[in-house]
């Protein structure tokens, strides 16, 4: 046996739900391109789940689907109330996702008709976890969810209590189906390797956010942003960014293990940061990215990836900098719960070996000879 450092080329599965093939990513054959200028989030959730893009009464039949089950528990929003206001906001997802599995009474049943239905309850619910939380440690009061209206418009409308504009609604719609689903990346992997224990599907998505909640993964966005606050000016973008590259430093937001020649989603989202920032009349920070990318892309050939933009996006959507990473679980979830159901409607455990590298033949001496 011969072990490839974070098996990298290493086919572990097979699976129908995306591919990434020459740099292109599709969902279920559909290429992300034409789905993020044509198709809505749910539409997304739909193709995903059940393999086809819905008509217009399946549609209809998702959307009522999602409706009933966007509200959570009292009893988890009153849990939520008791955690630290400065709590890590992927450790509160983390955390009551894992609180929602007890009120779940089918929560252990890993049929397919009950994971389907659980599918849905969870991606309805955890925008109503995210937006909850948000407020509470602002010491306000929960907005529950408004019937007849998108995940993207209810998750901005419960943020902020107000209604989103239309170009809002549009924007986050936009990012949640450039977020769903992204092949066998480690979030989906930890999910699979969950629940192919026959573990329940509450316990893959905590395991699927837990690996998601760390910089390499899904809070490379949240670091990007940082990196934007820290330049704060246009003027001061170069000596910064050239400072990074002398001293050899990792520039979030850049590269992709599997994009040799750029994330085809970024182009979306660097379209996004323009359009808001024009409706806006404020281009700072899609100038600032703009400039960051000409620097590291011309000196180092590193293109941007997912995450790069998606900060300013969400930025000038007027969400916080610590949620970015949630939202990207709230899209993310659509496709972590599709490839669950794969994986249980073919299980088997996922058990891997390991090249041993550690000494041998080694003989036990008594603990008084030692």
């Amino acid at each position: 046996m011969t072990a490839t450092k974070g098996l990298e080329g290493i086919v572990a599965t097979t699976s129908s739900i995306s591919s990434i093939i020459d740099g292109v990513l599709t969902y279920r054959g559909y290429n992300i391109d034409d789905l993020a200028e044509h198709s809505t989030f749910e539409e997304v959730v739909h193709l995903l789940w059940f393999g086809k893009l819905p008509n217009q009464e399946e549609l209809s039949e998702l959307h009522t689907r999602l409706e009933k089950n966007a509200a959570i528990p009292s009893a988890v929003v009153e849990q939520m109330k008791l955690y630290p206001s400065d709590a890590n906001t992927m450790a509160v997802l983390r955390t009551a996702i894992s609180a929602l599995a007890l009120y779940d009474e089918h929560a252990n049943d890993t049929g397919h008709d009950a994971n389907v239905n659980k599918a849905i309850a969870l991606q309805a619910q955890l925008p109503t976890v995210v937006a909850a939380f948000a407020r509470i440690r602002a010491g306000k009061e929960p907005v529950p969810p408004k019937a007849g209206h998108s995940i993207a418009y209810n998750f901005l409308y419960m943020l902020t209590g107000e209604e989103p504009s239309a170009s809002a609604v549009s924007a986050m719609d936009k990012a949640l189906v450039l977020h769903a689903d992204h092949e066998l990346n480690a979030s989906t992997f930890a999910a699979r390797v969950t629940v192919a224990t026959l573990s329940d599907m509450y316990s893959g998505i905590v395991s699927a956010i837990g690996a998601l909640k760390g910089p390499l993964h899904g809070g490379a966005n949240e670091a990007v942003m940082m990196m934007l606050e820290e330049i704060a000016d246009l003027d001061h973008v170069d000596d910064y960014i050239q400072s990074k590259l002398d001293n050899k430093e990792k520039i979030m937001g850049f590269g992709h293990r599997v994009y040799k020649n750029g994330d085809p989603r970024a182009k979306h989202l660097q379209k996004m940061s323009r359009e808001l920032g024009e409706a806006s009349d404020n281009l700072k920070l899609y100038d600032m990215s703009t400039r960051i990318e000409a620097l590291v892309t011309g000196q180092k050939g590193l293109k941007p990836n997912v995450d790069f933009y998606s900060a300013s996006v969400y930025t000038m959507l007027g969400i916080p900098r610590d949620l970015f990473t949630p939202i990207f679980a709230i899209s993310r979830v659509s496709g972590w719960t599709a490839h669950i159901l794969e994986q249980l409607d073919n299980n088997r455990i996922i058990r891997p070996r390991a090249e041993y590298t550690g000494p041998s033949n080694q003989l036990f001496i008594p603990i008084q000879a030692r």
